[in-house]
């Protein structure tokens, strides 16, 4: 395991999609998107996705300077053609646009052809900045599918997440981000790169059986709905969420082989002041999170978190000691550094975490 610095991991990464193409202004929305991914512990959308980003350049699959235009919109609507930009410059663009009509009411926001979105929190809590509820779900259109609908054994769903955000004036924001199956898939990748079993509950083999090999699901499993042997709940909001996110955008259901990976997005944002002033629903906020967090604890536990706490607390620690990458990851990183002439920066930034061997000489030239 190694450690990076966030500000050194954002200027390797931005570097990298500046000399792949990239406009710099793009080149560092996307850099950002990903290191405060690694930042809040969710490694499985950080620069782990960077040579995934980069391939998919290589392949038309992402256009560099693809810039998002307008379908339709109303007072209150915004339906948007992401031709085929990074999801994180067309999403951050679109939720700016759905704030502004959002203002004094509720606004919605639909995106179609756009790249992969990153981790679903960062453009959520940018609206609870501004004051706002937010609501967004996210899938990926006839792109292949990686989730059984709940009792099957091969994959017909994606792993549809969502996030809802809310405003507080707490240190960390409240919000809760997750896939509705059992786990992200990236997370799947992460575990395998690890050498770690997963949860049960997450995966079934080719064949239909538990497992928590996460590279059953590489040899043809299947993974799971959240919820394990109540997975009919996580079952039924990946529909509700592949509705919204694919279906309404008309970016239809299944898998067509020749397709790009393809972020349809549903976006849901309230002025909670239509209701009552925002302070006093900061307050009330506020209060609940406190009173939640006074409850006694269970057996074996020693403190309750809010949603989105845990988030919080990982990213100080990793803003003060570093973001761990596995190496494996770091070596498919370096790679790429250096067919983009940054070999030596990315040797540079990086230092063995504790009872990790010291870098061979050359190792990420």
């Amino acid at each position: 395991m190694y450690l990076v610095n966030d500000d050194d991991l954002t200027r390797l990464a931005q570097g990298i999609y500046e000399e792949a193409r990239v406009p710099a202004a793009s080149a560092r929305i996307v850099a950002e998107h990903q290191v405060r991914a690694n930042l809040a512990g969710h490694d499985s959308h950080g620069i782990q996705l960077l040579p995934t980003y980069i391939e998919r350049i290589d392949r038309g699959h992402i256009v560099p300077g693809a810039e998002p235009s307008v379908i339709s919109e109303t007072p209150t609507s915004l339906f948007v053609d992401g031709r085929w930009g990074f999801g994180p410059v067309v999403t951050e663009w679109t939720t700016r646009r759905a704030m502004a009509k959002a203002r004094g009411g509720v606004a919605i926001a639909v995106i179609r052809e756009q790249s992969h979105v990153g981790r679903l929190a960062d453009y959520p809590l940018m609206a609870v900045r501004e004051g706002f509820i937010a609501m967004l779900m996210c899938d990926s259109g006839q792109a292949p599918k990686q989730v059984a609908p709940f009792g099957g054994r091969e994959a017909r769903l994606g792993t549809n997440p969502m996030c809802i955000a809310l405003p507080s004036s707490l240190p960390g924001p409240v919000f809760i981000d997750m896939a509705t199956s059992a786990a992200a898939m990236s997370k799947l990748k992460v575990a395998r790169a690890r050498g770690l079993p997963v949860p049960a509950g997450w995966l079934v083999d080719n064949a239909g059986h538990p497992t928590t090999d996460p590279n059953d699901y590489f040899a043809g499993g299947t993974m799971l709905p959240l919820g394990g042997a109540e997975g009919h709940k996580g079952y039924g909001l990946s529909v509700a969420v592949e509705t919204l996110a694919a279906i309404l955008p008309g970016l239809g259901f299944g898998v067509n082989p020749e397709g790009k990976h393809n972020d349809g997005l549903f976006l849901l944002l309230v002025d909670p002041t239509v209701i009552r002033p925002l302070a006093e629903f900061v307050r009330d906020v506020d209060a609940f999170v406190a009173y939640l967090k006074q409850t006694p604890t269970a057996v074996g536990v020693d403190e309750i978190y809010y949603p989105g706490e845990l988030e919080y607390r990982t990213e100080l620690v990793r803003r003060e000691s570093g973001i761990p990458v596995d190496e494996s990851t770091w070596d498919t990183v370096a790679a790429v550094a250096a067919r983009f002439g940054l070999g030596d920066m990315a040797a540079r930034i990086v230092t063995p975490a504790a009872g990790t061997p010291a870098l061979r000489a050359g190792h990420h030239a």
